[in-house]
């Protein structure tokens, strides 16, 4: 039979490894990270990226629902792949930079779906229309750092995205399947 400070000595040492792994971030290295989208023209898968984005981090792996993050993408820095495409998407009719020069996600909620796996809702507002998303992001500590890895897809029709001629889904499909790739800074 155990005994009662033995026993929370016990409870201690086996808790110890999963304290241990416990970390903390703050902000992201952009020059290290990416945002990546994908979607099909005229049933053709494509892929591009943005090159400026800055976020807001406050994570602690052990008490991952007090999380606080904000990500904001400079939409005049997407590279399609070419200069012609950069151009048309910045335009009135797709992303009007001119008008709505950033992206913006909130998160509202961060809950623990197993280890280093996190489910983060918030509200993403593209040309001033706010939309709920969620993604599952996946946490692989590198060095003292940590790399938050995750996908989620938008409707561009939510968002106004690709307006008049573009509104049919025929040439650009509505689904765009959004990836990223942030190295979060240590505490």
């Amino acid at each position: 039979m155990i005994k009662p400070q033995a026993s929370w000595l016990l409870a201690g040492l086996l808790a110890l490894p999963f304290a241990a792994q416990a970390a903390q971030y703050a902000g992201i290295q952009a020059d290290k990270s990416s945002i990546a989208f994908g979607y099909k023209q005229m049933g053709v898968g494509m892929q591009g990226q943005f090159k400026k984005f800055s976020a807001k981090l406050d994570f602690d792996s052990a008490k991952p629902e007090t999380a606080k993050a904000q990500l904001e993408v400079d939409l005049a820095s997407i590279d399609t792949g070419s200069a012609e495409g950069n151009q048309q998407v910045a335009a009135k009719a797709w992303f009007n930079t001119k008008s709505f020069p950033q992206a913006r996600f909130v998160a509202t909620s961060v809950k623990a779906q197993g280890p280093n796996r996190y489910l983060v809702s918030g509200q993403l507002t593209i040309k001033g229309r706010v939309r709920p998303v969620s993604a599952v992001a996946t946490l692989t500590p590198q060095g003292k750092n940590a790399y938050f890895d995750g996908a989620f897809q938008i409707k561009r029709a939510d968002f106004a995205i690709g307006e008049g001629d573009w509104a049919d889904f025929g040439t650009v499909a509505n689904e765009i399947q959004i990836k990223f790739h942030l190295l979060a800074n240590a505490k």
